[in-house]
């Protein structure tokens, strides 16, 4: 029913339960879920949990803070993981000017490259952004053959149009369920229902009633749910729309 399309099932938060959390998913409900990386071991263990769950699929990447360690040889190595065939993207990538634990113009290189790597593999690609839209923008831009999502989307209409007339997807965490959302309430009024998809950034972000707790997908229904009342449908037509825009984005 539920198809969360961004959860870190390597993260070592889930080191003491992963197998029986992971096992129990299907069975409440939790169709399909993406685990994407965000450098190389990270990938690699995504698929290899997306080789031992059906359910399970992965992509590989170099999230913009482990930017500044993919060299020696990682662009290629990340062009050979995508010919696995559960990998369905490349992602996390993108630009974090938060933290910025990598420097920003190695951040944007590596983006860039694996933009390019997306292109020519053939897949989607997933995007983490933070205060740095109008450079994530820029580079999206010049990579207008390539479609993707902006991930754990925190940014305004306007900076959601232009993704959208980019051609791309906009997703949303537990977040929206917070009393302090009402700009992603916004942006979800406007965003074309079969551009939106649903995540829980797990183990980060659980929505409300479990703020503060370990996030995992079994909290998918709770984000929905929100979804549901902003777009006044039924829980189930909202869990259907984000499933069929999730599958065909990673074709599915």
């Amino acid at each position: 029913m539920y198809f969360d399309t961004h959860a870190h099932y390597d993260n070592p938060r889930f080191d003491p339960d992963r197998d029986s959390l992971l096992s129990s998913l299907p069975e409440q409900g939790i169709s399909l879920v993406l685990n994407p990386g965000y450098d190389m071991p990270s990938s690699e263990t995504a698929i290899r949990l997306a080789e031992a769950y059906p359910f399970l699929y992965a992509s590989v990447g170099f999230h913009p803070h482990d930017s500044r360690l993919m060299q020696g040889g990682g662009l290629e190595r990340l062009e050979t993981l995508t010919n696995h065939p559960r990998v369905v993207a490349v992602g996390e990538i993108g630009l974090d000017y938060h933290y910025d634990f990598s420097p920003r113009d190695i951040q944007q290189a590596r983006f860039r490259e694996q933009m390019d790597l997306a292109r020519k593999v053939g897949l989607p690609a997933i995007v983490h952004q933070r205060e740095a839209a109008a450079d994530t923008l820029d580079i999206l831009r010049d990579f207008r053959d390539v479609s993707g999502v902006v991930h754990c989307f925190s940014g305004s209409v306007e900076t959601a149009r232009e993704v959208l007339d980019l051609g791309w997807h906009i997703s949303f965490t537990g977040v929206i369920t917070y009393k302090n959302a009402r700009k992603s309430h916004e942006v979800i009024r406007y965003v074309p229902r079969d551009r939106l998809m649903l995540e829980t950034d797990s183990p980060y972000m659980a929505p409300v009633p479990h703020r503060g707790k370990r996030c995992s997908s079994l909290y998918m229904p709770e984000i929905t749910a929100t979804l549901a009342d902003l777009w006044e449908i039924s829980l189930e037509e909202a869990a259907r729309i984000t499933m069929e825009n999730g599958k065909r984005l990673f074709g599915l």
